[in-house]
């Protein structure tokens, strides 16, 4: 797989599926948050061991447009919230 095609199942294919249509794309006037990687060293670092491992590779997170990922160091930032989609009542 692409990676275009992976960005593509994580982001704009979910939200249009859960018909979350102001989300999942980056477009003027769309909700967006970004992650900014590195393709060539972001991996897992979880085990069954040690399951509380952060991933590398991913830099930057914003959500929105707020910093909770800096530089690789967590922010104080909690600007996000939970996304319902149509089946929830």
């Amino acid at each position: 797989m692409s990676l275009e095609e992976g960005v593509r199942r994580m982001s704009g294919f979910p939200a249009a599926r859960l018909k979350l249509w102001d989300r999942g794309l980056l477009r003027p006037g769309m909700k967006a948050d970004v992650v900014l990687f590195d393709p060539d060293k972001i991996a897992d670092r979880a085990t069954f061991e040690k399951p509380h491992q952060y991933s590398v590779g991913v830099r930057d997170v914003l959500v929105n447009g707020k910093f909770v990922l800096r530089d690789d160091q967590v922010t104080a930032e909690r600007p996000g919230r939970v996304l319902y989609g149509p089946a929830h009542q």
